[in-house]
């Protein structure tokens, strides 16, 4: 499974790089904003920057609700960098440009997908990337990873080379449920990242050995 981080911010970025396990980036406006960065010409710095640090796929939403204003962006995107994906709502004015960027061969990732539907139309376009958000529908008391699991044996049945990535991923039992079923990708903030680094044994072990190691050499 791949492992992206899902913010805007470039420190948590190039820590979650320097882990040594971060495979892509996803973004979206309000990640941006959180990051105090607006105006068009500051984004587009942003996305080459953030680009700059990772190896991987980086995912760039646009912002218009129109299939020419979708066109526009993504392909005004793709020309900041190789790495970026150009993020489309799943709307039918997005799935209408989901079909358009796979023509000509440009990578791109369908978000807002709360249905196993919605997911069988963006492959049957052509997106690259699916984005089902687990945490906004386990807040609705809706199984989040079940969707996952439900898209995920669609795609097999018919041999959709559509990715999995799992978004609005909240904790660690996401990730290690995404996992089991088969996800493709997860994506989440640096936190959740480094919550799987800890457990309890894992310290009192490593304090055990020390105090051993302490007593050897005193």
């Amino acid at each position: 499974m791949k492992f992206f981080i899902d913010t805007a911010n470039l420190k948590e970025i190039q820590e979650a790089y320097e882990l040594g396990v971060l495979d892509g980036v996803t973004t979206n406006p309000s990640l941006m904003a959180k990051e105090g960065i607006t105006g068009k010409d500051n984004i587009m710095r942003h996305y080459k920057a953030i680009c700059d640090i990772v190896d991987g796929d980086v995912s760039a939403e646009v912002v218009s609700v129109d299939l020419a204003g979708m066109i526009r962006e993504g392909e005004e995107l793709v020309e900041i960098d190789d790495k970026i994906v150009v993020k489309i709502p799943m709307t039918k004015e997005g799935v209408k440009a989901l079909k358009y960027f796979s023509g000509k061969g440009i990578r791109t990732n369908c978000t807002l997908i709360f249905s196993a539907g919605q997911a069988l139309l963006a492959a049957k376009a052509g997106a690259t990337y699916v984005s089902p958000f687990v945490g906004r529908l386990d807040d609705i008391s809706t199984d989040g990873i079940a969707l996952i699991e439900q898209i995920l044996t669609i795609y097999r049945n018919y041999g959709f080379e559509t990715q999995v990535l799992a978004a609005s991923i909240r904790h660690t039992m996401h990730v290690i449920q995404c996992a089991e079923v088969g996800a493709d990708v997860m994506t989440g903030p640096l936190s959740v990242m480094e919550a799987l680094l800890k457990h309890p044994l894992t310290d009192s072990g490593l304090e055990k050995f020390l105090a051993d190691y302490a007593k050897g050499n005193s």
